[in-house]
C-alpha cells in the first residue's frame, strides 16, 4: 500500500486554493515521495510511462528539468488542504501561447485520496489556471479506455471526447483504446481564479 505520506509541519507556498485541494509549486524535499509515486505500478499503468524501476537520482534529474522553468509547461504539488499532505503532481505541458493550446497530466501519488473527488477538483484548479491565467483556449488529455475512474473525474472536471486511436495501449494481454478529451474555455466556469482576475476598483476620492 506504500508508505504514509509525510506530516506536513507548517502550510506549503500555494497558488490556487480550492475547497478540499490547493496547487503549488513543486518541491525538491519532496523527491523520495515523488520516486515512490512514481514506481507503483498500480499508479503507472494509467500513465504513459514504461513501467519500471525509477532511481532517486532519475527522479532528482526530471524534477530539475521541470524546475529549470519553461513557457510550455507548468508543473503544480497537488495539496490535501485538510492536512496540507502533498498527494499529487499535476501539469500543464505543451503548452502552446500563440495558440491557446496544453494537454493536462495529473498523478494523484497517495492511493487513500483517490475516488473521492481530490483529482476532479484538482484538474478544475488547473483548468482554471489555463483559462483564467494563462488565456488558453483548449485543454485537451489522453486517457485510456481502462482507466475509468479517470475518465469519470475527467468528465465530472469538464472535459469532453473528442476522439480515439483504437487499440495503441496495451495493458493486462489486451489491447485498448487511447481516448482524447479536451475543454474549451468557452464551456467552462471559473471556480476560484475569476475572483482573482479582475482590475482594481476606484476608491471615492482617489486621485
Amino acid at each position: 500500500m506504500g508508505n504514509p505520506p509525510a506530516e506536513a509541519s507548517e502550510p506549503p507556498v500555494v497558488n490556487v486554493v480550492g475547497e478540499r485541494v490547493a496547487l503549488g509549486p513543486l518541491r525538491r524535499d519532496l523527491l523520495a515521495i515523488y520516486q515512490r509515486w512514481f514506481n507503483d505500478l498500480q499508479t503507472l499503468r494509467t500513465l504513459g510511462d514504461v513501467p519500471r524501476p525509477l532511481t532517486l537520482e532519475e527522479q532528482a534529474a526530471q524534477y530539475d528539468r521541470i524546475a529549470a522553468g519553461s513557457p510550455s509547461q507548468v508543473a503544480f504539488q497537488i495539496y490535501d488542504r485538510a492536512s496540507w499532505q502533498p498527494i499529487g503532481t499535476c501539469a500543464l505541458v505543451d503548452i502552446d501561447h500563440r495558440n491557446g493550446t496544453a494537454e493536462f497530466v495529473i498523478i494523484i501519488g497517495e492511493r487513500a485520496y483517490r475516488g473521492r473527488g481530490y483529482g476532479t477538483e484538482a484538474t478544475r484548479l488547473a483548468l482554471d489556471y489555463a483559462f483564467t491565467a494563462l488565456g488558453l483556449h483548449n485543454v485537451m488529455l489522453k486517457v485510456y479506455e481502462f482507466n475509468l475512474a479517470g475518465i469519470r473525474a475527467y468528465q465530472k472536471a469538464g472535459f469532453k471526447e473528442f476522439g480515439r486511436r483504437r487499440g495503441a495501449r496495451w495493458m493486462g494481454g489486451r489491447r485498448w483504446d487511447v481516448i482524447y478529451m479536451e475543454c474549451l474555455a468557452s464551456e467552462f466556469t471559473s471556480p476560484v481564479l475569476g475572483d482573482v482576475f479582475q482590475p482594481d476598483h476606484p476608491r471615492p476620492g482617489a486621485a
